[in-house]
């Protein structure tokens, strides 16, 4: 028995609309009844999508409905990828949070190791830590503080939204056993530039490195 060739086409037509896979001839003469010309209905497929927005193509044997390739644009979508801060760099955000205006040293010397140039330049080159200026002491050293976009990457309306002592105990930030005399410095009570010049014309950010996802 021979089948209606239009019957054929739009059996197999629906066979590889709904495949989560290109199909072969074989498989689909395993579901088409008996008699059926799945070669002549593969062509007529391929003719009458021909120049359509989803045309008939082979691939490696088999059959799959796809995408106009001139058409491949309207199904690129581009976004940004949010970069994951290493331990070093969330240490050193926090640090300049909470101490700004606060020298590399001064960073150094709460963390208690070397910071690496490559965690500043991250901070900097996502903007959420600007240089502020330099610190009136010997060798005038930079000075670090945070960004309005830290202040919107983190939901705050201002520095004085930044968690205290009872709000990190609570969050499990910090052990209940805290030595005497322990504080967490205010975010308010910052200094007030007193002690630093502001950055001239040819003070520029350092050159940004990219291996901040592994430091200490």
């Amino acid at each position: 028995m021979t089948l209606d060739p239009l019957f054929t086409e739009r059996c197999i037509e629906a066979l590889l609309f709904a495949a989560a896979e290109p199909l072969s001839v074989e498989d689909l003469a395993k579901r088409l009844p008996e008699g059926a010309d799945i070669g002549a209905g593969l062509a007529d497929l391929h003719a009458r999508h021909a120049g359509r927005g989803v045309e008939l193509v082979q691939v490696a044997g088999r059959w799959r409905f796809q995408t106009a390739a001139d058409l491949a644009f309207l199904m690129t979508e581009e976004r940004e990828e949010p970069r994951r801060l290493s331990k070093a760099a969330q240490e050193t955000l926090a640090i300049i949070a909470y101490h700004q205006p606060v020298t590399r040293a001064e960073i150094e010397a709460v963390r208690g190791v070397q910071a690496s140039r490559g965690t500043l330049d991250v901070l900097l080159e996502l903007g959420l830590v600007k240089m502020r200026g330099r610190r009136r002491t010997p060798g005038r050293p930079v000075t670090f503080g945070t960004t309005d976009a830290f202040l919107e990457h983190y939901g705050l309306a201002n520095l004085g939204d930044l968690p205290g002592i009872a709000e990190m105990r609570a969050a499990g930030l910090l052990a209940l056993d805290l030595p005497p005399g322990f504080s967490v410095p205010d975010p308010m009570g910052l200094r007030a530039g007193e002690d630093e010049d502001p950055l001239e014309d040819g003070d520029e950010a350092p050159e940004f490195a990219q291996d901040f996802l592994g430091e200490a």
